[in-house]
């Protein structure tokens, strides 16, 4: 359900990261596309506006207006979207829901969290320091570790999700569209509480 609004009318911007391109479709670093389509799906929402260096749509789900965002600036500089858009509509960082991926947690499990740092993850790094801020909500979703200390960390994230994982890391991008939900309704501490592993 999309509709036309002024500046500052938005309830929550929620913001999936990740790569544009085929090239990294289905890859770990895509984890947070994934769950935001997951949620757009859920919902029946497509996004079809170019602007903010995003593809990006608003729809009205659980009684909340949302500014929807896949930041199309690539993983390192996705605050530069975010702050783009966020400030254009006045939506203050604690009212922002970053969804993204995260090799310390095991694939299928998902980390709900009112704030906190970026804890070494460039996307949630740039968007910290250009807003200022780590009072972002965020919803990390769970890649699992490296094989082994040597292999190299840019070469896991890009790597594709086997097909041994796809089964853990759908549910996942399930959960984290729900807990989404569960936001609106019954708030982070809810949501934290249900969702986190």
């Amino acid at each position: 359900m999309f509709f036309r609004s002024k500046s500052g009318s938005f309830d929550y911007l929620i913001v999936g990261l990740g790569n544009p391109g085929m090239t990294y479709e289905n890859t770990r670093h895509n984890a947070g596309y994934m769950a935001l389509d997951a949620f757009l799906k859920k919902h029946g929402v497509v996004l079809k506006k170019h602007k903010f260096e995003s593809l990006y749509g608003d729809a009205v789900i659980s009684g909340k207006r949302l500014l929807i965002q896949k930041p199309e600036t690539f993983m390192n500089n996705s605050g530069r979207a975010v702050a783009a858009i966020s400030r254009f509509y006045k939506i203050p960082a604690d009212r922002i829901i970053v969804l993204f991926d995260d090799i310390s947690l095991p694939v299928g499990n998902i980390r709900i969290r009112r704030k906190g740092s970026a804890g070494g993850h460039n996307g949630i790094k740039d968007i910290i320091e250009i807003l200022g801020t780590e009072d972002i909500m965020r919803i990390k979703i769970g890649v699992g570790e490296k094989p082994n200390p040597d292999y190299d960390l840019k070469d896991w994230v890009l790597g594709k999700i086997p097909k041994s994982d796809e089964e853990a890391f759908g549910a996942a991008c399930e959960h984290a569209a729900a807990a989404i939900d569960e936001i609106f309704i019954r708030g982070i501490d809810s949501a934290m509480n249900k969702y986190s592993k």
